[in-house]
């Protein structure tokens, strides 16, 4: 029945978990009252990018199945920190037998090899070939963040020393060509060694990567006598490459910011009634946990005694303190402010909320935003093509048209370091990992940097009611008699079917009826009816408790009970109707109250230029009384779960991007159709982290017009590095071919517009 009475509880044979099935998000029935049924499986739309609607490390299928026998290996790799290793390490480990899937962690330096191979020795022997180590790590072992690689300032600084001095010899000829050439070369080798050996591993591996373009531009410039030239370029290049890995840390380090969030000890009381301070990762479930005042929680749990504030930001976003009494929920890494309290863990360090939330933003990171693929594919076919075209430009004009080798082999190989694409393969990740940072910051957790980056195109928003609009908390608000010889028996049979429901409609009048002490009654034969309501048996009677679509399809209803109805439902009430096998018996009238957020949120969508479609299966009246409160655009009521999938599926028929909101639990078809799923208030709940699109870790709707403002941000910066490193490198190749253009200002244009992108997308950071 609309958005009331939904499924019974466990022991009635059917499964109250409400948990969505992992990817498919349509496979559970999804309504207020869905019952057994559920709907046809819904075909993800064509369209989108990821048609699995699940986010996963950056994962390169290398065979077309995985074997029955195929297990998977982690290993730490300190210097796989770019897109360029990662190629190598693909590459490489692409024709290597046995190995059938890899999985890229760049953020932590971690790569997941599944295979078959008897040991991974082939593995870090192929690794190792490509000048890094790898460092297996156990199964199931946590990935912390990665330590900052430690290397000595003097070589750097020698080789800017001897670098300038180089230039400075040469400039006032000071000294003979061949003290110019000693003084440089102390300089390349001094700074230039780590690059030279990235690219001869990578010329061998044939991939023209950047330290592959560079090693060669250098080694041009050294065969025709630019020593000074060649020095400087190096030394700038490593200077550029030092700055830009630091700037990466800074995304790096908002992520592995969360994982500081929790403290290492816990205050645990022992068998003997004693307090001790424990590892936190050594405390089980079940143990009994105490915090004071101040502190940091440091494991998800249920308070069992005492009272405080928990500041709740590192987890939901909430901007103000949240009160906490016994029987309520408090999560690791959430800030313990007034009072004393002690609780039970609920769950293990490495399964509480925070630790979901980040591997969910781990594996979120990984997965390949449409702009990154693109960038990606690419740069696979303008690398080599630059090659061929710098080459072309060495030996043509000297070949055919009289130029000097000397000048148009220069040029090449300044074409050779601006053209490098760098620029466009490192800015889309640093700008999708910052805008999934501060998204997580704010409590909202996106799957994948897809819907980061798909969000700003949506332009309807469908929301389902209770517990989402409103706070899904309703109460019962009105009984009324509708026939005189059920007035003792009506409301002890409405609770008692009412009971068997933990949908907040039936909660409320089951809960009305907690006061009265009416005898228990036993329910036979009980069932759930789809989007209409339940029925069983009592003393052998059997009676329907729903709503007013049930009473229509049972031929029950009649004019002076609709305009009963009518007079409820105009106040945004919900009505259930008690009902036997001769009519209506009574008639219980339900209330939820509108959340004061939802009606800022829907101005905020408004001013975005989104419009909104409430859609539930309460009735009509209630749902135009609700959306008429807020503010939405349209309201549909009376809603079955295909009605609302078919709601979705009428928006896109007419060009519409849709999103739908839901509680992670309900509405499963329309989430699942939707070009992005919002879950409502995941803080706590699995199947919602790890099911939607974007799961809101706290019930504040606000939150889905910041994610679409945060989303515009992020394409709009995705496509102002795209320009920006194509436009320069366009205007400098003309400078190039103009022959203004020296190599060390060919370092500074490449490496330039590499730390301009990368620090543009650092911006989502500090929204």
């Amino acid at each position: 029945m609309s958005d009331s009475l939904h499924t019974h509880k466990t022991g009635d044979g059917f499964d109250p978990s409400h948990k969505l099935q992992p990817v498919q998000k349509h496979s559970h029935g999804g309504d207020a009252c869905c019952g057994s049924k559920a709907p046809a499986p819904v075909q993800p739309r064509e369209d989108t990018c990821c048609s699995s609607r699940a986010a996963a490390p950056a994962r390169v299928q290398l065979s077309e199945k995985t074997s029955a026998d195929a297990r998977v290996s982690s290993f730490r790799i300190e210097a796989m920190d770019c897109p360029t290793e990662q190629t190598l390490i693909q590459n490489k480990l692409g024709k290597l037998a046995g190995v059938q899937q890899l999985e890229f962690n760049l953020i932590n330096r971690v790569l997941g090899v599944t295979h078959n191979l008897p040991h991974t020795a082939p593995i870090t022997e192929a690794i190792k070939s490509l000048g890094m180590h790898a460092e297996p790590m156990e199964a199931g072992a946590e990935t912390p963040a990665p330590p900052p690689l430690k290397k000595h300032w003097w070589p750097l600084a020698l080789s800017g020393v001897t670098a300038l001095a180089a230039e400075v010899i040469h400039f006032t000829s000071a000294a003979p060509d061949w003290v110019v050439a000693l003084v440089a070369l102390v300089s390349i080798l001094s700074g230039g060694l780590g690059t030279y050996k990235k690219g001869w591993i990578a010329l061998k591996n044939r991939n023209l990567n950047i330290n592959a373009l560079m090693s060669i531009a250098v080694t041009g410039a050294i065969l025709i006598g630019q020593w000074p030239e060649a020095a400087m370029v190096m030394f700038l290049f490593t200077v550029a490459e030092l700055i830009e890995a630091r700037s990466l840390d800074r995304a790096r380090n908002a992520i592995s910011g969360l994982m500081q969030m929790t403290p290492e000890q816990a205050t645990v009381l022992q068998a003997d009634g004693a307090w001790l301070e424990q590892a936190v990762k050594n405390v089980e479930l079940g143990a009994r946990v105490r915090v004071k005042p101040g502190e940091r929680i440091a494991l998800d749990g249920e308070v069992v005694s005492g009272s405080s504030t928990i500041d709740q930001a590192p987890i939901t976003g909430e901007s103000l303190p949240i009160e906490k009494t016994i029987g309520d929920k408090v999560f690791a890494g959430t800030i313990n402010q007034a009072g004393s309290l002690e609780y039970t863990v609920t769950a293990a360090a490495n399964n509480s909320t925070l630790a979901r939330i980040i591997h969910a933003v781990e594996q979120a990171q990984g997965a390949r935003a449409p702009t990154q693929r693109f960038v990606d594919q690419f740069s696979k076919i303008y690398t080599p093509a630059v090659f061929v075209f710098a080459l072309a430009v060495a030996v043509i004009p000297p070949l055919f048209m009289g130029a000097a080798w000397f000048d148009w082999i220069y040029r090449a190989l300044v074409l050779l370091v601006v053209a490098c694409p760098c620029a466009l393969v490192i800015s889309t990740p640093v700008t999708i990992v910052s805008g999934l940072a501060a998204a997580a910051r704010k409590g909202i957790l996106v799957k994948g940097g897809v819907y980061l980056e798909g969000g700003f195109k949506l332009d309807y928003l469908a929301l389902d009611k209770t517990g989402t609009i409103t706070h899904g908390k309703p109460v019962q608000t009105d009984y009324l008699s509708l026939d005189p010889t059920a007035d003792a028996t009506a409301p002890a049979i409405a609770a008692a079917l009412a009971g068997r429901s933990d949908h907040p409609v039936s909660l409320a009048i089951a809960n009305a009826a907690v006061d009265k002490h009416f005898a228990a009654l036993i329910v036979d034969n009980f069932a759930a009816l789809g989007g209409r309501g339940v029925k069983g048996d009592i003393d052998g009677k059997t009676y329907h408790l729903g709503n007013h679509r049930l009473v229509e399809e049972l031929g029950l209803c009649s004019p002076q009970l609709e305009e009963k109805l009518f007079a409820l439902e105009k106040q945004g009430k919900s009505v259930v109707l008690l009902l036997d096998q001769s009519g209506p018996l009574a008639l219980f009238a339900v209330a939820d109250t509108v959340k004061e957020t939802s009606r800022e949120a829907i101005r905020q969508l408004h001013e975005l230029g989104v419009k909104t479609l409430m859609l539930t299966g309460d009735n009509a009246h209630t749902a135009r009384a609700i959306a008429e409160q807020v503010g939405i655009d349209e309201a549909r009521g009376d809603l079955l779960p295909t009605d609302k999938l078919q709601a979705i599926e009428d928006l896109y028929a007419q060009g519409h991007r849709v999103g739908m909101v839901g509680d992670g639990i309900n509405d499963a078809p329309a989430l699942a159709r939707a070009e992005i799923g919002f879950a409502m208030a995941a803080a706590g709940t699995d199947t919602a982290i790890e099911t939607a699109d974007v799961a809101l870790m706290d019930d504040d709707l606000r939150k889905i017009p910041a994610f679409i403002s945060l989303s515009r941000n992020t394409a709009s910066i995705l496509k102002q590095n795209i320009a920006l490193a194509l436009v320069i490198k366009a205007i400098f190749l003309g400078v190039t071919f103009a022959g203004l253009a020296t190599m060390w200002m060919a370092v500074f244009a490449d490496m330039g517009v590499s730390l301009l992108v990368v620090f543009n997308g650092l911006r989502l950071l500090r929204k």
